[in-house]
């Protein structure tokens, strides 16, 4: 009975880790897969969300900033708008870069992030982190507690995907994946280019924020390894790429499938003997590797994918015949 108790609870922790990465994949979807903006930044986000609900919920203690005992009704949707007022200031500094030049901007801003979350031990604790973290539906008993809190996050990844998809085909989400296709045509209809720019950046960063704060409330703790880019922005990545870039499908798709890879193969390496159990990350990631080797070899353009270009592409040559490019109203 124990072992099945055991089983029934790992896999609630699977589900519940799941339905948080289909937020942050979902998030980095609306960034790359609509809008086409390279962001290698994702931890930096997702810190500042942690550490905000964190330091918003928790009682005074003279290790960190706190005190305000706020509930997350109101913690997690300031930690989203710190996110989003991030990313708001790091776009109108960096939006007009383009591909790897925004990718190296982004992943330089959520270091130095990150970094000053890890020095500032008089707000974060420091290396020691925040802990005794509250965590919704704690009161109750045995696994129900962990069965309430899969709900809200398994209900939140539901209202995410429904708004994400919404936006995706209403006339903003078509604009946006026009921007990203050719961006030149765009303009030249009249769209206000760098503000729907800015506008998907902020709306996958502040969904990177609210990912943030659930990881913090649902492992009661967030030091600096939680925000760990390896396990932040290089998983989520890959479970874009694996899913199929553009469509919210295939974000929760390779969610699903990535992480439990991920947590399995930490279950399988953990049991290797002798020195091959300090090789343990590098087979995991070894593992993570052959998987997305595989996926772009039998699906190029991911498991789901939508068939877009995700890169902008340069502009052809103007042919003999007169070509008109329509965007939808916006």
């Amino acid at each position: 009975m124990d072992i099945l108790i055991g089983y029934v609870n790992y896999a609630i922790a699977l589900a519940t880790m799941i339905g948080i990465y289909a937020i942050m994949a979902t998030g980095l979807n609306i960034q790359w897969g609509l809008t086409g903006l390279f962001n290698l930044g994702i931890a930096g986000f997702f810190a500042v969300g942690a550490y905000s609900s964190a330091i918003l919920t928790t009682a005074a203690t003279g290790k960190h900033l706190g005190g305000f005992d706020l509930p997350v009704v109101f913690a997690w949707p300031a930690a989203m708008a710190l996110s989003a007022l991030l990313a708001w200031a790091v776009a109108r500094i960096c939006i007009r870069l383009r591909a790897d030049y925004l990718a190296i901007a982004t992943i330089g801003i959520a270091e130095i992030v990150r970094l000053v979350l890890k020095n500032e031990q008089w707000a974060t604790g420091g290396t020691r982190g925040i802990s005794n973290i509250s965590r919704p539906f704690e009161d109750l008993t045995g696994m129900w507690a962990g069965l309430a809190f899969l709900s809200l996050v398994l209900a939140l990844a539901a209202a995410v995907y429904w708004l994400a998809e919404s936006g995706r085909l209403s006339p903003w989400g078509r604009v946006v994946q026009a921007i990203r296709d050719n961006e030149d045509a765009a303009r030249a209809s009249g769209k206000d280019v760098e503000a729907l720019r800015i506008q998907g950046f902020v709306i996958g960063a502040a969904l990177m924020g609210l990912t943030g704060a659930l990881t913090a409330h649902y492992l009661k703790f967030i030091g600096p390894e939680a925000t760990d880019p390896l396990q932040i922005t290089f998983l989520v990545w890959v479970m874009l790429i694996v899913g199929g870039s553009g469509s919210n499908k295939g974000a929760v798709l390779g969610a699903a499938l990535i992480w439990s890879l991920w947590s399995t193969s930490e279950l399988l390496t953990s049991r290797l003997p002798g020195e091959w159990a300090h090789r343990a990350p590098f087979v995991r990631l070894f593992l993570v590797g052959l998987i997305l080797q595989f996926v772009l070899q039998k699906f190029p353009a991911g498991l789901m994918s939508t068939g877009a270009r995700n890169t902008p592409s340069k502009p052809k040559k103007p042919s003999s015949r007169n070509t008109v490019h329509v965007l939808p109203p916006f």
